[in-house]
């Protein structure tokens, strides 16, 4: 139980800042007061998220853990595989992702206009889910060959995290994209992947595009 509320304690602080920075009202703040040092800012907020990660890796291995569940040995290989398809998933997942964009680099470059999104790009995993870092994210935690109080906490932790999360980071996705995002949500899973032509969600999304020329277009 000890380990249990350390490691909760420690995953709510990250959640905390993590999810303070991103805010959308923060990041006006900011701008508002060094807007020269604002195009560095997603890159410095990355930085920040993956060093303020230090408490909680720090505390889950020195925390006092108890085995919960082993895989037997055929099953563990049939788990393994699974993991394997979500590492290979999460990095198929970015590299359809606007890379740059993600880590904040292409922010740097005085040409890259921080003031109107980039087009609604939909292709590969995205066709299929919304939001497939998460859902291989997922995959990752949930199907370990052996489950522990210390990693089970995480993974409940990270899980509830994912959800909510995708929902904030939806909010402004909405704003910004307006009746587009709002087809592609209807027609394209949150986190559980529905295989489904590319090629006939752009279609049905581009209707939508036509019928409301002030909204951002889309790039298959």
């Amino acid at each position: 139980m000890e380990s249990v509320l350390i490691l909760t304690a420690c995953f709510a602080f990250w959640a905390f800042l993590h999810s303070f920075f991103a805010d959308n009202q923060v990041k006006t703040w900011f701008r508002a007061r060094w807007p020269r040092a604002y195009r560095g800012y997603r890159l410095i907020y990355n930085i920040f998220a993956i060093t303020s990660l230090t408490p909680l890796l720090w505390a889950y291995w020195i925390m006092p853990d108890k085995l919960l569940w082993r895989a037997s040995d055929s099953w563990q290989w049939l788990l393994l595989a699974i993991q394997g398809i979500g590492l290979v998933g999460l990095m198929w997942a970015l590299f359809h992702t606007r890379v740059g964009e993600f880590l904040g680099v292409s922010q740097l470059d005085p040409g890259f206009d921080l003031d109107h999104p980039e087009p609604l790009r939909l292709k590969g995993l995205y066709c299929w889910v919304r939001h497939p870092i998460y859902f291989f994210s997922l995959l990752l935690l949930w199907f370990s060959p052996q489950i522990t109080v210390n990693s089970l906490t995480i993974a409940v932790l990270a899980s509830l995290y994912f959800y909510f999360g995708a929902k904030h980071e939806e909010t402004g996705l909405r704003k910004a994209y307006g009746p587009i995002y709002d087809r592609y949500r209807q027609q394209t899973p949150m986190l559980i992947p529905r295989p489904q032509n590319c090629a006939r969600l752009q279609a049905a999304i581009s209707h939508t595009t036509n019928s409301s020329s002030s909204s951002p277009h889309i790039h298959p």
